[in-house]
């Protein structure tokens, strides 16, 4: 039985005699060490001849070139060179620190290697090869970022091509037990109907609902518990939703992502989402540059300066470049879009968008659909408050406009329709911040390169 391939990061501050017992153990376990590159503390080394310490240790050795840089390059050189395993850190403080681990650990995984030290181990994604159609990945970097508006935005843009009858295939936290298929290029997905639905002890307001709704293409509904660091999720029904494509009346499939967690699907391409409203180090720290790097496309959302100033939105965008030259980068900042008319209408909005940007919303709307807003609330994901604002305008509004949340159907649509009043849903479309942008050119160019890939 062959032996894993293991590659031991170490360095100079440990005696060579204590490093070797490390290395003697890992070998004692079954695994057989290939290589030992030293990642920095190599200034303190008496010898720094490469001969005579691989003599000592009995093994190749590497080192960086410049003892106070992490030599992130030749370490993912070594993964390839040698097919290793397992990479095994043996470094320590000073030479590393919380911040370069997580940047070597990117590194490891990117290649689909376990990265393993004395108390933590990281492990490459899981997944699964089971499409027979071209698809496309829309995993996010946060929850609340506009995963599923910028899903169901690429699927009725792809669904304007004759040739392409898309399919997204959804995973939430609160999604079916079994996959469910939910036909929304042929069903009207009305206020009433998702009141049942939401009678009948489903989650009416699940992402494959909102996308069936606001898409009104086919979805597949999956559900997920848990997010891990690198984005594996615990439990899924996903890959069993994403076989069911394979049966169904569907060229091209759109991986949805939740929060965090990636799909476990293999797809053609990826579609990265960042939120301009993160914290920046959620995206240049940690585990925000691994997702980033699987990007062939970057939609930075919620871009308007009241989320994200001028500066933070440079600056993020030049880390983003930096982690990954190859992607493009487009900033947008996303707009309600009313489903039905609301022309005339006296109108109370719901919504998650902060209240920095209701002024915004409201001259908007006003502005595009001939409408007068009352009062727009920024509670659509805190149901007491969301039910405070309803109380204190439903008397003075015709129509309830508002987004597809949990709440949307359970609060926002039910209070509505028992006073009497219309509901309508809305679109959240992702615009670009200026015309030096092309979003929707951006979405189809992932898409016709993903058939290609596909196809070849």
């Amino acid at each position: 039985m062959a032996q894993n391939k293991v590659l031991c990061l170490v360095d100079g501050e440990h005696y060579f005699p204590v490093t070797k017992s490390a290395v003697d153990k890992i070998e004692s376990k079954g695994y057989d060490v290939k290589l030992l590159l030293f990642i920095g503390g190599t200034e303190k080394l008496r010898d720094n001849n490469v001969e005579t310490i691989s003599e000592i240790f009995n093994k190749p050795v590497i080192f960086g070139q410049d003892h106070k840089k992490i030599p992130y390059d030749l370490i993912e050189q070594a993964i390839i060179d040698y097919d290793v395993d397992y990479v095994f850190d043996l470094s320590d403080e000073p030479v590393v620190n919380y911040s370069k681990r997580f940047k070597i650990a990117t590194v490891v995984l990117q290649h689909n290697v376990p990265y393993k030290g004395p108390d933590f181990e990281f492990k490459p994604l899981k997944e699964y090869d089971v499409l027979e159609n071209p698809s496309y990945k829309i995993l996010g970097t946060g929850k609340r970022i506009g995963k599923t508006a910028v899903s169901a935005y690429t699927a009725r843009l792809i669904n304007t091509e004759d040739k392409y009858d898309p399919c997204i295939v959804a995973m939430g936290r609160g999604g079916p037990e079994v996959p469910e298929v939910v036909h929304g290029d042929e069903i009207k997905l009305t206020p009433q109907y998702l009141m049942e639905q939401s009678d009948m002890g489903k989650h009416a307001a699940s992402d494959h609902w909102e996308d069936a709704l606001l898409s009104r293409v086919l979805t597949v509904g999956c559900r997920r518990c848990a997010g891990g660091m690198v984005g594996q999720v615990y439990i899924t029904n996903m890959v069993d939703g994403a076989k069911l494509t394979n049966d169904l009346n569907t060229n091209l499939i759109a991986i949805e992502g939740s929060g965090s967690a990636i799909p476990p699907i293999k797809t053609d391409k990826n579609i990265v989402l960042v939120g301009a409203n993160q914290p920046i180090e959620t995206i240049t720290e940690y585990f925000g540059p691994f997702r980033i790097k699987l990007a062939d496309l970057i939609i930075i959302t919620m871009c308007d300066e009241q989320i994200c100033s001028k500066e933070k939105l440079d600056n993020l965008m030049e880390e983003i470049k930096n982690i990954n030259p190859d992607a493009e980068i487009i900033p947008t900042i996303f707009r309600p879009y009313p489903v039905e008319s609301i022309k005339n209408k006296n109108v109370l909005f719901a919504t998650t968008a902060p209240e920095s940007v209701q002024h915004l919303l409201k001259e908007y709307l006003e502005d595009n659909f001939d409408c007068n807003v009352v009062a727009i609330s920024s509670n659509l994901s805190n149901r007491p408050l969301l039910q405070e604002d309803i109380d204190k305008n439903i008397d003075n509004v015709d129509i309830m406009l508002t987004e597809i949340k949990a709440a949307a159907i359970d609060v926002a649509t039910k209070v509505a329709l028992n006073k009497g009043l219309e509901v309508v849903y809305c679109d959240n479309i992702p615009i670009p911040i200026n015309d030096d942008y092309d979003l929707d050119n951006a979405i189809m160019n992932i898409v016709h390169r993903a058939v290609n890939d596909f196809n070849s």
